[in-house]
């Protein structure tokens, strides 16, 4: 009952496709009536929860497709495609996408430790290609829908948001894939954190050597832990975020030369072989095929 009243709260607030805030800063709803390929997106520290319809989300070559049955964890900065491939005016897409805060995810990784939960002694908890699926269970159900209902009263909102965000968090942590994202946002995580600096330094020239040194490992002990947790090599993760922050800026409307200076690139031209080369369309082609789909991933 509780996902039908999430549900029915998106269809009377979302009146167009593409997304709605909620007055609540990270969370927003989203809906989706027409099929959108999966398209390079990058995708920071969020959930995304389908309550009708189908998304897909792809990193690395695997596909994981996903509805209402489990929502998508992403504790940390990933290059991937997303798309609405089944979406239609018949059997349209709704569904709310929810940014994780760094502080607020740390603070209760280590309440819930402090409180006698401790993390398993594993190194396991990270290998789930970067996104994990979870199961939709009470906790997290009830914690959404006292979240989004807050959206109709100003004040709440004001006033009771960042409680209700914060249970939320911690449904998340309890879930199925609680594990994974407490190993992420655990002080502990310095793979995590790597990919934080990269995610927020783009346009800086970034070396694997750099990345071991801040992470505190050698060059091979990193190089294998960070495979383990995104499946890819740390430069081939560099350049994926990088052209892929580089498509969703110049499907914004940004020049393709802007583009390609903010994501690190001094020469344009190598810039747009390397772009060709994994999306198979050059800069400029991207962006007039690309302009109005990719704001909806």
């Amino acid at each position: 009952m509780s996902k039908n009243q999430i549900k029915q709260l998106i269809k009377s607030r979302a009146n167009q496709d593409g997304l709605t805030e909620t007055g609540i800063q990270g969370v927003r709803l989203f809906q989706a009536t027409q099929a959108i390929p999966c398209i390079p997106v990058v995708y920071e520290p969020c959930i995304v929860a389908i309550v009708s319809g189908t998304k897909e989300a792809v990193l690395d070559g695997r596909r994981h497709i996903y509805d209402d049955r489990q929502y998508l964890c992403c504790p940390m900065s990933m290059p991937v495609k997303a798309g609405t491939p089944t979406a239609s005016p018949d059997n349209p897409l709704y569904g709310v996408f929810i940014s994780l805060d760094q502080r607020a995810m740390t603070e209760l990784a280590f309440e819930m430790e402090n409180a006698g939960e401790v993390l398993p002694a594993t190194n396991e908890g990270l290998r789930v290609d970067g996104i994990k699926m979870a199961k939709w269970d009470t906790r997290f159900t009830d914690a959404l829908l006292r979240l989004l209902q807050l959206g109709a009263n100003p004040t709440d909102t004001a006033v009771l948001g960042d409680a209700r965000l914060r249970e939320l968090y911690y449904a998340i942590l309890q879930g199925e894939a609680g594990i994974f994202a407490r190993h992420a946002f655990g002080a502990g995580n310095a793979i995590a954190r790597s990919i934080a600096h990269v995610s927020s330094h783009l346009d800086a020239p970034i070396s694997i050597h750099d990345m071991a040194t801040r992470a505190g490992m050698s060059r091979a002990v990193f190089h294998r832990k960070f495979k383990e947790v995104t499946t890819m090599a740390p430069i081939q993760f560099v350049k994926s975020m990088r052209l892929n922050t580089a498509a969703m800026k110049i499907a914004g409307g940004m020049t393709v030369n802007t583009a390609a200076m903010q994501v690190g690139y001094v020469s344009t031209s190598q810039f747009s072989r390397e772009f060709k080369r994994m999306y198979g369309q050059s800069p400029r082609r991207w962006r007039d095929d690309h302009q109005v789909a990719i704001g909806d991933n």
